[in-house]
């Protein structure tokens, strides 16, 4: 079945359009430059049209597709026809709604090829099992969101054989000596790790993997628009796209972005993740985020630009504040040195309130009494939403995994919204931790 696609980029070389995810109902515009503005690239890639010439495409709802004659099955069953000439056969394959969405995030990526999923942790585990066998091994960073560490600690192991050494990717030596020649396939981390916002030096690490002939799958959740691991040198990028990229906390969704010999591997009939395990996004579900990542260069900035205003304002009063943005940051000049410029340095900061019984206390405070923002999981939201990370995104992780991570007990993660003005939720801030400190 990837063969199909596979095929028909080939057969498409020098075309207008090479990308081998197009319907035959839209906008050509020219390649994007590498190393151009994520917007730029945004805007420059096909525009999908109605049905019936509205300026937004339609929804293709069908989970299977007619054919007009008997034998075209057959040579799509036989890779021969494929999505790129729109022929579509089911929608656990290829859907041309999720397609449409898939190549605004590889145009977002700087990517060949995306395709999207049913959830962050479903692209994360399709991607890695589409790169291991039983067997393989995996370096990681002991940086991880709660999830993707107990997927790699316990379920990988379990289920299929494929083992997870994890390491502090800020020492190339420690990443160099954990990888086994002849098993270690994958170098795995996250570009802005959650929840402690250390930030990968990505060119580094994947010179380091290349070196050694693994593939670097790169977590990008944490930084969309801010950085693009692909353009730096990374393999694969994978997305929960349930946070900032929907930015309405109301679905679940997940992409994988990366070569299209990767992508169209994981829909294989005999050996693709995608198309075996069934990640399936639902076509409504692309449509509504398709519309939602024109604007998301515009929250993104400014997503940022309050975070690093809240943690300046933290710091002159004498909070422990954890944002890149600030120059005294561990990690601020690799940040400033391979971010896209004019994104600022993320949406998230923390605040290291020494115990949980403190961070529980001033997140009360903020939600009940000020009305500052959300207790709640998750991040990209336009309200800003608080958790103690400890006890919660990162629970998965015992007493000695969390010391290792860096996530103290008294870590309040908060995801910076852009409701309200500033000044005024600065004020609500203000006001909560006055009572606390009364």
């Amino acid at each position: 079945m990837a063969t199909s696609v596979v095929h028909a980029v080939k057969k498409r070389k020098g075309a207008e359009d090479e990308d081998h995810l197009v319907a035959k109902k839209s906008a050509s515009l020219p390649a994007v430059a590498k190393g151009e503005d994520p917007m730029a690239a945004l805007a420059m890639a096909r525009h999908e049209f109605g049905e019936h010439g509205g300026v937004n495409m339609s929804i293709e709802a069908s989970a299977t597709f007619t054919v007009m004659e008997p034998d075209t099955m057959r040579r799509m069953f036989s890779g021969e026809l494929g999505p790129d000439r729109d022929f579509f056969i089911y929608s656990r394959h290829f859907n041309p709604t999720v397609l449409n969405l898939s190549r605004q995030m590889a145009a977002l990526e700087g990517t060949e090829a995306a395709y999207c999923t049913s959830s962050g942790m479903s692209a994360i585990s399709a991607a890695l099992l589409q790169l291991c066998s039983s067997g393989d091994h995996i370096v990681a960073s002991r940086t991880l969101y709660g999830g993707t560490h107990a997927l790699l600690t316990h379920f990988f192991p379990r289920t299929c054989n494929i083992t997870t050494s994890f390491v502090d990717i800020k020492d190339l030596d420690m990443v160099d000596g954990a990888i086994i020649e002849g098993r270690t396939k994958v170098l795995y981390f996250e570009a802005i790790s959650n929840p402690v916002l250390s930030v990968a030096n990505v060119p580094e690490l994947c010179r380091v993997a290349h070196d050694k002939g693994l593939k670097v799958v790169v977590d990008n959740t944490f930084a969309p628009m801010v950085m693009s691991p692909a353009k730096l040198g990374a393999d694969v990028v994978v997305h929960s796209i349930s946070k900032f990229i929907s930015g309405g906390a109301d679905i679940i969704a997940g992409t994988v972005c990366g070569p299209a010999k990767l992508v169209n591997s994981m829909m294989d009939l005999h050996q693709g993740a995608l198309m075996l395990l069934g990640p399936t996004m639902n076509p409504k579900v692309a449509f509504e985020l398709s519309e939602r990542i024109p604007h998301l260069g515009l929250r993104m900035k400014e997503h940022c630009r309050r975070a690093l205003e809240y943690a300046r304002r933290m710091k002159k009063l004498g909070l422990n504040v954890i944002y890149p943005g600030l120059e005294d940051h561990p990690d601020h000049t690799v940040l400033k040195s391979i971010a896209n410029l004019d994104y600022g340095f993320g949406g998230l900061l923390c605040l290291d309130m020494g115990t949980e019984e403190k961070a529980n206390r001033l997140m009360n405070l903020l939600q009940n009494s000020t009305q500052f923002g959300f207790m709640a999981v998750s991040l990209g939201y336009y309200e800003t939403l608080m958790s103690c990370s400890g006890s919660s995104t990162s629970s998965e992780m015992n007493a000695e995994e969390k010391a290792l991570a860096g996530i103290a007990p008294g870590l309040v993660r908060m995801s910076v919204g852009y409701s309200g003005t500033l000044e005024q939720r600065w004020s609500q801030f203000e006001k909560a931790l006055s009572r606390m400190q009364g």
